[in-house]
């Protein structure tokens, strides 16, 4: 009797025990599902998000394209303007350097006209002195100014060839040689 008892308590037993693994394994199966579904969800959220960082991508790279094009453009413009400027400052550049060039060559010919000058004040005592050293020399003395003649004759020598070489210079620069 006892085994009976046993054998039944063991028969309920399963009865019940097989209830509990059924329950059991349909919610392993259950939770298996919602696992499956959550990692499919993960998985369809991720390639939506995906999706959405090329478009942004894609659409970021449309704008940046754009505006790289339109800074671009801006930067040939000024750089446009920026040239006409260099233009004309070196055109400025250019005629000045042609003025200062034309000045030069005209110092240069009153250097000249100076120099001639000058060479010609210091050639007119010493041939003044030529012409009267032959008389020095035999014995005369050297003529002394009298009232008849002013002290400024030598003055007025040097006024007159200073005169001369200026309008000299004159007719040269009429003439267009400078």
């Amino acid at each position: 009797m006892e085994r009976q008892g046993a054998s039944r308590q063991l028969t309920v037993l399963e009865g019940k025990s097989g209830l509990y693994f059924s329950s059991l394994d349909s919610s392993i199966d259950i939770l298996q599902k919602r696992a499956q579904e959550l990692i499919e969800n993960i998985n369809e959220s991720r390639q939506k998000d995906h999706a959405l960082m090329t478009n942004f991508r894609n659409s970021l790279k449309t704008k940046v394209s754009d505006l790289t094009e339109k800074l671009e453009e801006r930067i040939y413009q000024i750089y446009n303007d920026h040239n006409k400027i260099i233009q004309e400052k070196l055109q400025e550049f250019t005629q000045k350097m042609a003025k200062i060039s034309h000045l030069e060559t005209e110092l240069k010919q009153v250097c000249n006209s100076v120099e001639t000058v000058y060479k010609d004040l210091c050639l007119q005592p010493e041939q003044s002195l030529r012409l009267r050293r032959p008389d020095h020399s035999r014995g005369k003395s050297p003529p002394r100014p009298s009232d008849s003649q002013p002290p400024d004759v030598f003055v007025s020598s040097v006024a007159e060839t200073t005169s001369q070489a200026t309008v000299l210079e004159e007719q040269t620069h009429r003439d267009g040689e400078c």
